[in-house]
C-alpha cells in the first residue's frame, strides 16, 4: 500500500509552507513517527514526521513552495526494512559527478562574433539603464553573445577595481519566515504613524532586591530572577492604566483588550520569533520568569509552535542582551506598541541633590500615533519607569517576600 503525505496545516492562517530541507534521501526507509523534513511556515519552522513505516518517494525538492494539502512525498508502507545500508547513495553521487563533465562539454561550443555579440535587447537596454550598468562589462549568454534580459537582471553594478585580496561573496535564499518578517517590518513602517518616545530608568532598587533575593528565589523555584518578571508587570501596570496602548485598529474601529498577552522578542536560528505570554496579568514574577525562560528555549531549539506565537497584544524587546545602548524598535503588527529594553550602563545621575554613579537602563516606547496620543505614550513610559525605579512599592504591594512566594 501507498500512503501519499499531505502537508498538514501548521495554523489557521497558513496557506503554504517551504520545504527548508529533507531530512532523509529519496528511496530511504523511514520509521513511524521519524522527522523526515522541516518546513518554514511565515510564522516558525516545524518538522514533518512520517504518518508510517515503509520507504519514501520524495514529491518535492528543497525550496519549493507547498499548498497546505498537497502531496509532498509517497511512502510504501508493504516495503519491508531493508538490511544494512544501501549503495544508491554512492551511485547517486557517482551520477552527480558525472553530469556536471556532460553539461560543461556541451557550453564549450565556440561562440561566433557578429553585429549582435555585446548588445543588448530592448528588454535587457532598458534594465541596464536603470542599474546604471554599460552593456561592455556584461558577458551575453544569446545567439551570438547577445545580453539578453535575463543577463541584464543578473548583472551587478561594479565594484570598483581590484586591488588585491579575497573579494568573494555568498548568496543564500532567505527563508519564508525571514521573507515575512520583513514584509511585516515594512509594512509597519510604512501603514502606521510609528513614533518612539524615550526615557531612563535607575536601576538601583531592582539590583538591590536582586542581590537580596535571586539566590533563594533559584532555590526555591529553578528559575532566576531576571530583568524580564519586572519589566512584564511594569509593562502590565502602565497597560492597565493607559489602555489606548493595549488596542489595536480593525478598519474604522479600535479593540482595546481587557487582558495582556505580552509578546517577547527572541532571537532564534531561524531569525526574529515572539512567541506570548498569555493572560501575563494573572502570573507572580515565577511565572513570568518560568514562562519566559520556556518560550525562549523553545523558541531558540526550533520547537515553538505556531500557536504560541500567535496573537499579543504588546511587545517587549530587549537589544540590551546584545549591547544595544539605545533604539527605535519597530512596532509587531496588528499591535500599537512595543517597548525597547537596552543595556545597563554605570552614569553619573542627580540624586538628592547630589551627583551619584547608579545603574541606568535607557528605555524607548514605539507607538502607532494614530490610536495613541503623546499623554498615552509619554504616561505609559513613565508609568513604567516609576514602576522600576520602585519596584517594592508599585509591583509588590510593599510585601517582597509575599510577592516573590518566598
Amino acid at each position: 500500500m501507498v500512503l501519499e503525505m499531505k502537508v498538514p496545516s501548521p495554523g489557521e492562517s497558513i496557506t503554504e509552507v517551504e520545504i527548508a530541507d529533507w531530512l532523509v534521501e529519496d528511496g530511504d526507509y523511514v520509521e513511524k513517527d521519524q522527522a523526515i523534513a522541516e518546513v518554514d511556515s511565515d510564522k516558525a519552522t516545524l518538522e514533518l514526521p512520517a504518518e508510517a513505516s515503509g520507504i519514501i518517494t520524495l514529491k518535492a525538492e528543497v525550496g519549493d513552495a507547498v499548498a497546505v494539502g498537497e502531496v509532498v512525498c509517497l511512502i510504501d508502507t508493504s516495503a519491508e526494512k531493508p538490511e544494512g545500508s544501501s549503495g544508491g547513495s554512492d551511485k547517486k553521487e557517482e551520477s552527480k559527478k558525472e553530469a556536471p563533465k556532460e553539461e560543461a562539454s556541451k557550453k564549450e561550443e565556440p561562440k561566433k562574433e557578429t553585429y549582435a555579440s555585446g548588445t543588448p535587447s530592448p528588454a535587457a537596454k532598458k534594465i541596464l539603464d536603470e542599474k546604471g550598468i554599460e552593456p561592455s562589462s556584461v558577458s551575453g549568454s544569446g545567439r551570438d553573445g547577445r545580453i539578453t534580459k535575463d543577463d541584464a537582471v543578473k548583472a551587478k553594478p561594479s565594484m570598483g577595481t581590484p586591488t588585491g585580496g579575497n573579494r568573494g561573496e555568498s548568496r543564500s535564499k532567505l527563508s519564508m519566515l525571514r521573507r515575512k518578517v520583513a514584509e511585516r517590518l515594512v509594512s509597519a513602517k510604512n501603514e502606521t504613524a510609528m513614533l518612539t518616545t524615550f526615557n531612563e530608568v535607575d536601576m538601583s532598587a531592582i539590583f538591590e532586591l536582586r542581590k537580596q533575593y535571586k539566590e533563594a528565589f533559584k532555590e526555591k523555584h529553578g528559575v532566576s530572577l531576571g530583568f524580564m518578571s519586572f519589566f512584564t508587570k511594569a509593562v502590565i501596570r502602565a497597560l492597565q492604566m493607559y489602555p489606548a496602548v493595549n488596542s489595536m485598529i480593525d478598519g474604522k474601529e479600535m479593540i482595546t483588550y481587557e487582558f495582556c498577552d505580552i509578546s517577547i522578542a527572541v532571537s532564534g536560528p531561524k531569525g526574529l520569533m515572539v512567541p506570548v505570554i498569555r493572560n501575563a496579568e494573572n502570573l507572580t514574577f515565577r511565572g513570568v520568569e518560568s514562562e519566559v525562560k520556556r518560550l525562549a528555549i523553545r523558541a531558540r531549539e526550533g520547537e515553538i509552535t505556531v500557536d504560541e506565537m500567535t496573537g499579543g497584544t504588546f511587545t517587549i524587546t530587549n537589544g540590551g542582551v546584545f549591547g544595544s545602548m539605545l533604539s527605535t524598535p519597530i512596532i509587531n503588527p496588528p499591535q500599537s506598541g512595543i517597548l525597547g529594553m537596552h543595556n545597563i550602563v554605570e552614569r553619573a545621575i542627580v540624586r538628592d541633590g547630589a551627583i551619584a554613579i547608579a545603574p541606568v537602563m535607557y528605555v524607548a516606547l514605539s507607538y502607532d500615533h494614530r490610536i495613541i496620543d503623546g499623554k498615552e505614550s509619554v504616561g505609559f513610559l513613565v508609568a513604567v519607569k516609576e514602576a522600576l525605579e520602585s519596584p517594592e512599592e508599585l509591583l509588590m504591594d510593599g510585601n517582597v517576600k509575599k510577592a516573590l512566594e518566598l
